[in-house]
Formats: C-alpha cells, sequence, structure tokens
C-alpha cells in the first residue's frame, strides 16, 4: 500500500490577513479536489487560527513568540537572535517530514510593504534551503514578487527563489522582477492570483445610481523605501480617505467600510469618529468569502488592499483602485479596469470623486467586462493547477476542480 502524500502549506497564515488565508483556502480547496489523499499541515504565523478555520493541523512559524513585535530590551535582542538559530533546526525538522511544501500566492518575493530582512525573508530562505538539503520539493505557487532596493532583503528573495524547487507567479511583472534579480525564470508560469480560485457568491443587481458603496480601507505608511516619511504618506491617505467619504455621505450614500487585516480596525475608527453620519458603518469581515459578500451587494468598490481589490473584481462589481504599489495597477489593466487606479501615497479627494463618478457612469459595461475577464481568470487557473499536479505529484492521474461560482 502507498504511502500518503505529506503536504505542508508555509507562510503568515492565520495572523489576521484576509488575503494571505484566502490563498491558503484556494490552495486547500485545490489539493482537496485533486489529491485527497494528502496528508497536509502547516508551519503558519497563527496556528491556532489555521487549525480551527481549516482543520489541518499547524506549528508555529517562528520559536521566539515577539518575533514581529520591535525589539528594545536586552532580553528581547537576546531572544530574536537566539530565535534566529533555533529556527533553523525547528525549520529543517519541519520540511523533512513532507514530501511537498506549498507557500501558496502571498507577495512573498516582494517589499512592497514595510518589511525587515531577519523576518519573514529570512523564514523563507530557511524553507527553501531546507528544502535543496533533504530533498523535499518546495513549491512558490502564485507568488508575488517586486524590485527590491534593500540589499539584505534582495539575497534573501533572491536565494529563496533559486532554490525552490518549482515557482509560479500571479503576474508578468512579478516574474519580470525574478528575472532581473537574476533568477532563471524560463520555466515559470504566469497565472491570475490564487483568491479567483474561490467560491462567488450570489450577485445583487445595481439599486440605482445611489446605491451603497464599499470603501475598503488600509493601515498604510506607504512601503519598505518610504519610512523616513511614513507618518506624512499615513496622514495624507488618511485625510484624502475621510473627504471622500465625508461627501459621499453628504450625497445621501450609504458607505460600507471594509477591511482586509486587523490592523486595519484603527483606520475604521478614525473614519467613523471624523464622519458623523449613519450612513457611514463597518462590516468585520472574517474572510474573502465576507468582503465578497459585502461587495456582491454594492453598487461600487474603492479600494486600497490588493486582495479587496480581487475581491470586487471576482464578484463583477466595478472598482476603483487606491494604488500603493505596480501589482495593482497591473491587475486592474488586467481585469479591463486599467483607467480607474489612484495613487494611495497622493490621494487627491477632488480627483477621486471624479474618478468615482466616471467609474459609476460605465458600470453596466464593465460590469460585463469583469464578466468575461474572470471567466478566463477561472480557465488560467484550471490550466495551473493541472501544471502543479504533474510538476509536484507526477503520480496523479487526478485533475483539480475549482470551487463552484455562481
Amino acid at each position: 500500500m502507498t504511502a500518503p502524500v505529506r503536504v505542508g502549506v508555509f507562510g503568515l497564515l492565520g495572523s489576521g490577513n484576509l488575503g494571505n488565508d484566502g490563498s491558503l483556502e484556494a490552495v486547500l480547496g485545490y489539493l482537496r479536489a485533486a489529491h485527497p489523499e494528502a496528508v497536509v499541515d502547516a508551519l503558519c504565523g497563527g496556528p491556532e487560527a489555521v487549525t480551527t478555520r481549516f482543520g489541518i493541523p499547524a506549528t508555529r512559524l517562528h520559536w521566539y513568540r515577539g518575533e514581529y513585535r520591535t525589539a528594545s530590551r536586552a532580553g528581547a535582542i537576546v531572544g530574536k537572535g537566539l530565535g534566529k538559530l533555533v529556527d533553523v533546526f525547528r525549520t529543517a525538522a519541519w520540511v523533512r517530514r513532507h514530501d511537498v511544501v506549498i507557500v501558496p500566492g502571498m507577495g512573498v518575493l516582494e517589499a512592497t510593504l514595510p518589511l525587515r530582512p531577519w523576518g519573514f525573508p529570512y523564514a523563507l530562505f530557511l524553507l527553501c534551503a531546507s528544502g535543496r538539503l533533504l530533498g523535499t520539493r518546495v513549491a512558490l505557487v502564485g507568488v508575488g514578487a517586486a524590485p527590491i532596493r534593500d540589499r539584505p532583503t534582495r539575497a534573501l528573495v533572491r536565494w529563496s527563489a533559486r532554490l525552490a524547487a518549482h515557482r509560479s507567479y500571479r503576474d508578468a511583472q512579478s516574474r519580470d522582477a525574478m528575472r532581473a534579480m537574476g533568477v532563471d525564470t524560463a520555466r515559470d508560469e504566469v497565472h491570475p492570483d490564487l483568491a479567483f480560485a474561490l467560491p462567488t457568491p450570489p450577485t445583487s443587481a445595481p439599486t440605482g445610481p445611489a446605491g451603497p458603496v464599499c470603501v475598503g480601507v488600509m493601515d498604510f505608511h506607504g512601503g519598505n523605501d518610504d519610512r523616513a516619511r511614513a507618518d506624512e504618506i499615513h496622514r495624507r491617505y488618511l485625510d484624502g480617505t475621510i473627504r471622500f467619504v465625508r461627501a459621499l455621505a453628504e450625497e445621501d450614500r450609504a458607505v460600507r467600510l471594509l477591511t482586509g487585516d486587523e490592523c486595519d480596525a484603527t483606520v475604521v475608527a478614525a473614519i467613523l469618529d471624523a464622519v458623523d453620519s449613519p450612513l457611514v458603518t463597518a462590516a468585520d469581515p472574517a474572510s474573502l468569502a465576507d468582503l465578497m459578500k459585502e461587495m456582491a451587494a454594492a453598487d461600487s468598490v474603492v479600494a486600497i488592499r490588493y486582495h479587496n481589490l480581487i475581491c470586487a473584481l471576482k464578484t463583477g462589481t466595478p472598482v476603483l483602485a487606491l494604488c500603493y504599489a505596480a501589482k495593482s495597477d497591473a491587475l486592474m489593466t488586467e481585469m479591463g479596469l486599467g483607467a480607474y487606479c489612484h495613487p494611495a501615497r497622493e490621494v487627491d479627494p477632488d480627483r477621486l470623486l471624479e474618478q468615482f463618478r466616471a467609474l459609476e457612469r460605465r458600470s453596466a459595461e464593465l460590469r460585463r467586462t469583469l464578466t468575461e475577464r474572470n471567466l478566463a481568470a477561472a480557465r488560467q487557473l484550471e490550466h495551473h493547477f493541472r501544471s502543479l499536479t504533474a510538476a509536484l505529484f507526477p503520480a496523479a492521474d487526478r485533475t483539480p476542480t475549482l470551487g463552484k461560482t455562481s
């Protein structure tokens, strides 16, 4: 009797980021459809949350529990340093127990948000190096990448990608970024983000010219290269968003504030405090499915987080993107909404309102465009999952089935 294949999933999963968990959900859906015999567990940021929600065993990613808190005391500094050494052996021991390890989506090869090299980039390097040394196939599946200026971070990311047994990307510019960093990408595939494989909730018909608007927010302070002006960027983004939401409320539009990570709650609170109107309310989504339900009932969406944009696009709801990285512009262009992008670092509420009204005037046309683009994305992901099976599970004879959409 053949032993079941042992599959590990790895990443900042269960840590409060809905997009990361949505990528995990898509990969688990693929595994359960195409490889139901596989035994799956996780090495992740929030093991308790992953086990509770997805029903798989999970182990904490870092030995030191305060890994992502700033170390200012001697004890914390020693703890972090010791943790780096302990994690070498913990990661290798976990990798050794698996036939395949999958890193599901996420922007693991980019630094478009603040990132320290000895945090997750170091953890990813340990994973990929362990896989190469121990003969376990490590697959970076549908990941995001971007040019990285910080030398230590760039080196760790480059070597992680080189050591992985399989790589695929969620857009062409991610593959281009890795090629520019010296990674041979000749055999690497590009396909839509894994979240496009998730089930889609029923979409409500537009309620008219004054229907509800979803506004996705983010605790945004710029990227890894913006640390010197992080406070200024955050203030400009927040002030512009407040003025935009207030203008909608003054026009008697119902506004639903949405988050994509636990840290976004402070931005929601600031907007609710500044815009005193019963028309402005906030949701508390626990998954991408919750986000999609909110957006499917809206006339339009304005959002900043990458996976909030995907949720709107996937439901076929016209969306205006506040873009903080090139990946958002590329996504919007791919889905036919490239004209509706606005810089998150330089929010101009008057210009934002002008773009929003232009978006709504073309609502019916854009909904038809999104229907076509979503069908194409589903077909591309079907092809990718077949390729993934051939690459990682060569003995398998099944083909994956994506989540049912409606």
